[in-house]
């Protein structure tokens, strides 16, 4: 079965490139790390992930904003995250308060993509 293929918006240069291999280590391909709102639509047109990690804070932008405006061409699961405690996008969103451990994103990934959260 092919990987799924995940975008990871994230503005911390060391916590992305983690976040990339843990989720590389539990078989998924990371197609992107971006850091800015422009970054992740342009990366999300240009990938089409299957899935997207998504910090709500970004340094340039929301990712909020972004999954937003990925939203009007594509429709991709995502999970939200966030350092400070903050109001959930959308009542239905799955969100990860950070640190969270692994067992957390993949539970978080598996409520967002159901049975196919095994790649």
């Amino acid at each position: 079965m092919k990987a799924l293929r995940v975008l990871v918006m994230e503005d911390d240069p060391l916590i992305g490139m983690l976040l990339a291999e843990l989720l590389e280590e539990a078989g998924y391909d990371v197609c992107a790390i971006v850091a800015t709102e422009a970054g992740a639509v342009a990366a999300a047109l240009r990938c089409k992930p299957d899935l997207m990690i998504v910090d709500v804070g970004l340094g340039d932008g929301s990712g909020v904003s972004a999954v937003e405006e990925i939203s009007r061409t594509l429709s991709i699961p995502h999970v939200f995250m966030s350092g400070e405690r903050v109001q959930t996008p959308r009542p239905d969103a799955v969100f990860l308060q950070k640190p969270f451990s692994e067992p957390d994103l993949v539970r978080a990934i598996q409520r967002v993509l159901g049975p196919a959260a095994t790649s």
